[in-house]
């Protein structure tokens, strides 16, 4: 920049009785302006208002504004009456689109300017594809917080029944499936869920959670099938043990008489009949 060029514009503004040095700033552009009278004094001067005159389609739009307000400030001003949305306004002055950082007195718009609106479709879309996939980021965070949260509060049952087969202790069929069902359906849904980059791999953590509780419940019943044959073997091995004692003891309560035999040397009295004889 010519900084020669610059001070000498300074300089003769301070003379002819212009603004100040510290009441001058540059744009992006490189233009040279006048600061905004809130800038320099917010309470010092009120700026005045304009009314410009906005044609949308067929209709005409009468906007109060201020004079040194942006473009930008203009479109949120024309959303309500028009229907358009600020960022997807398009507003033509002088045969020309206007930035939204545009100041209005920079670009000359005056009291009864004419202004068009037109709306970008294009920036709609992707405005309107980029609400969509807020919503659904916002619905996902939602859903996989909620089953990290019921995941939290199965565990503990998961855990307990583990313990219990590790214990031996009794266990319900009907405990382990309801359970595991309730695990499935956590898994379904997991499945149904679209995620991209760190919701992604949060739904790929929940799945593996699930799928390790739902294994640790095979384990369970499977321990349970184990314990029950031995129970059941032993309850088995008691019932013969216990058969074979009442046999022998009926055996030998049977066999008691037979026992009893009349040994080897013992008659048994024979009965006869004997006549006398008289002479």
């Amino acid at each position: 920049m010519n900084t020669k060029f610059w001070s000498s514009n300074k300089s003769s503004a301070e003379e002819e009785g212009g603004p100040s040095v510290e009441h001058w700033e540059i744009k992006p552009g490189g233009m040279l302006v006048q600061k905004r009278n809130s800038d320099v004094n917010p309470s010092s001067v009120s700026t005045p208002t304009i009314r410009v005159r906005v044609k949308y389609g067929s209709s005409y739009h009468e906007i109060s504004i201020s004079s040194q307000a942006s473009f930008g400030e203009l479109k949120k001003k024309l959303a309500a009456p028009t229907g358009v949305h600020h960022e997807d306004q398009k507003l033509i002055f002088k045969n020309k689109e206007r930035d939204s950082k545009d100041f209005l007195d920079v670009l000359r718009v005056k009291d009864g300017s004419k202004i068009i609106l037109v709306e970008d479709v294009e920036k709609k879309e992707r405005r309107l594809l980029e609400m969509i996939k807020d919503a659904n980021v916002r619905k996902v965070t939602k859903t996989l917080k909620e089953i990290n949260l019921e995941l939290s509060k199965l565990q503990g049952q998961v855990l307990a029944l583990e313990q219990a087969a590790s214990k031996h202790d009794k266990i319900e069929d009907k405990d382990v499936d309801v359970l595991i069902e309730i695990l499935m359906s956590k898994l379904i849904k997991l499945d149904g869920i679209s995620a991209e980059g760190d919701l992604k791999q949060q739904r790929r953590m929940l799945v593996k959670k699930v799928q390790n509780y739902i294994e640790t419940l095979d384990q369970v019943k499977l321990q349970k099938v184990k314990i029950n044959s031995s129970i059941d073997g032993r309850t088995k091995n008691k019932t013969i043990q216990d058969n074979s004692r009442m046999r022998n003891d009926i055996n030998f309560s049977v066999r008691r008489p037979v026992s009893q035999k009349p040994s080897k040397n013992f008659e048994s009295p024979m009965v006869s009949t004997k006549w006398e004889t008289f002479d």
